[in-house]
């Protein structure tokens, strides 16, 4: 049987999206994956990842360097479609959600599958549309609470745009799927005849971490990582709460594109001089993991800015468990929550407390037998429960009873 998977990004910012294509192409299925072009690092990452997967692969809507015209063409559509949508939001919406969301409408509609999935709110349109046009089923996965994403503000123009393309084709999946219980709840109250299934963002189980042990009167290393990095992320909250410690305590490692827009963010962090602070490039999805090992404590610093932000259960805290990381969390309604189930595996503090964040590390600094405790924890949780060897079950079960009941 053939499923078509559709992203608005790439597969190497995307892990989730490779997680599925994997254990499908594994289970049997024939695997096709259409994506878009989102930034060059990950497009240098793609190479690489694509050439040792199972299944097909097809970049649409061009990109600035081997299909520029055609990049340049759908940048310029988007725009319009955006300016559009301010002036009448009517059907402008399936174009200005995304880049490249015309070419993958457009493009699914060509592939005759069993199943179509979708990541990401700018590939939804193309699912529903491509699955209706052939007779067949379409699930949704549904990372984030996309329509507040950005803001809680219903009339913020990026709000008003995802609002209207939940409404519209949310109703038409066949399933939807969620990366939180959080994320779940909000869907069902706004769809509630959808059920949607929660496939939590967590890694394969990792190999070759043993030695759990910590030195006493070395620094301890911090480590958070994104796509990018920039404000309004909790990064804040730990530079003022190291500040108040010795630097010769801690080390802050950050992992993460650093871009234009960012620039001011990143030029102010590289000016504090009262903590050791690293810089990192993205590394390559599948050796994330193992470089995380070079750390002692994982951040997870959720400002809870957006309801999404304070209902996601990002794949940091997953990525951690799997290096074998202590781990710090934000204590967001999901982390709270999740935390709550596993508290061996580190602490929680008030979002923006930075007293009490400081008072946490020093007491890591101080118990090297409680920080050496927590990253066994982390690493047991996640290779007994916390894995996608577990949580793919799930996913396969739910692909299996949707074609089922739609053959």
């Amino acid at each position: 049987m053939k499923v078509v998977l559709v992203s608005s990004g790439q597969p190497s910012i995307n892990p989730r999206l490779v997680k599925e294509a994997d254990v499908l192409a594994d289970a049997g299925y024939e695997v096709f994956v259409l994506y878009a072009y989102w930034t060059q690092w990950a497009t240098d990452f793609d190479e690489r990842l694509l050439e040792q997967k199972k299944w097909t692969a097809v970049r649409v809507g061009g990109d600035p360097v081997s299909a520029k015209r055609l990049y340049n063409q759908s940048r310029l559509l988007y725009k319009i479609a955006r300016t559009l949508f301010k002036i009448s939001h009517s059907v402008f919406a399936d174009f200005a959600i995304a880049r490249a969301s015309y070419y993958l409408i457009n493009e699914v509609k060509r592939y005759r599958a069993d199943l179509y999935i979708g990541h990401n709110l700018g590939a939804l349109g193309a699912v529903v549309q491509a699955a209706k046009k052939n007779g067949k089923p379409s699930i949704f996965d549904a990372e984030d609470f996309h329509r507040h994403e950005i803001s809680n503000d219903r009339g913020d123009l990026d709000v008003a745009l995802k609002v209207l393309i939940e409404k519209k084709y949310l109703p038409q999946v066949t399933a939807l799927t969620t990366s939180s219980p959080g994320i779940a709840r909000a869907y069902q109250e706004l769809f509630p005849q959808l059920s949607p299934s929660v496939i939590l963002n967590v890694f394969p189980k990792s190999k070759g971490i043993q030695n759990m042990n910590i030195e006493n009167d070395i620094p301890i290393k911090l480590f958070w990582f994104s796509q990018t990095i920039g404000s309004n992320r909790g990064i804040d909250d730990v530079i003022e709460a190291l500040a108040q410690l010795d630097k010769s305590q801690f080390e802050l490692h950050l992992l993460g594109d650093q871009t234009s827009h960012s620039s001011a963010f990143i030029q102010h962090l590289k000016n504090i001089r009262d903590i050791t602070l690293i810089f990192h490039q993205p590394v390559a999805p599948d050796k994330l993991i193992e470089f995380a090992t070079n750390f002692d404590i994982g951040l997870a610093l959720e400002p809870g800015f957006s309801i999404n932000n304070d209902l996601a259960l990002s794949n940091k805290i997953f990525t951690y468990m799997q290096s074998g990381l202590a781990i710090i969390a934000s204590d967001t309604t999901a982390q709270k929550e999740f935390m709550s189930t596993v508290s061996q595996i580190g602490s929680i503090y008030k979002k923006g407390d930075i007293r009490e964040l400081a008072r946490v590390l020093l007491e890591f600094y101080n118990d090297r037998s409680k920080l050496a405790a927590c990253k066994k924890a982390a690493l047991a949780y996640a290779h007994d429960r916390y894995n996608w060897e577990t949580e793919s079950c799930s996913f396969l079960e739910l692909v299996k009873s949707t074609l089922i009941t739609n053959s």
